[in-house]
């Protein structure tokens, strides 16, 4: 049964898409955009599962420097610092689930996407790459 204010249900409807570009490569996904402080406070916390074709992309709304954790969050993740021009300036693989530990976006991003844990390794996607979405600029 799912703790109270979770949102363990189906994925939101109100889903997006949006495009990593790994060199020749294109990835698409599913995404869930959150960008008020209190859908950013509750990420992915209490989901157990999470498509493999979906994530969840942060929006700050300014560059800063940025630090998550894992607390309640039972889905091992990747996660993808995303600088405003939609350049990955770093990726935090296979973080801890339940984990209070800081993980620093190690220089001032707009975003950060989470994806489940080793998805960043099977399709090849490292830092430089790029996403393609509105929130970024071109």
């Amino acid at each position: 049964m799912p703790l109270p204010g979770s949102h363990q249900a189906a994925w939101a409807q109100d889903t997006d898409s949006l495009t990593i570009v790994s060199g020749a490569d294109r990835h698409e996904f599913s995404i869930e955009l959150v960008d008020t402080p209190e859908s950013r406070a509750r990420g992915l916390m209490y989901r157990r599962s999470m498509p493999e074709d979906h994530g969840m992309l942060f929006d700050f709304g300014r560059v800063d420097m940025v630090s998550m954790w894992m607390r309640n969050t039972y889905i091992p993740l990747d996660m993808l610092f995303v600088r405003a021009d939609g350049s990955i300036a770093r990726i935090a693989r296979d973080t801890e689930p339940l984990s209070e530990r800081s993980i620093s976006s190690g220089e001032p991003v707009l975003a950060v996407f989470e994806i489940n844990a080793g998805i960043s390794d099977r399709l090849g996607i490292t830092a430089g790459d790029r996403i393609d979405h509105p929130l970024f600029a071109q």
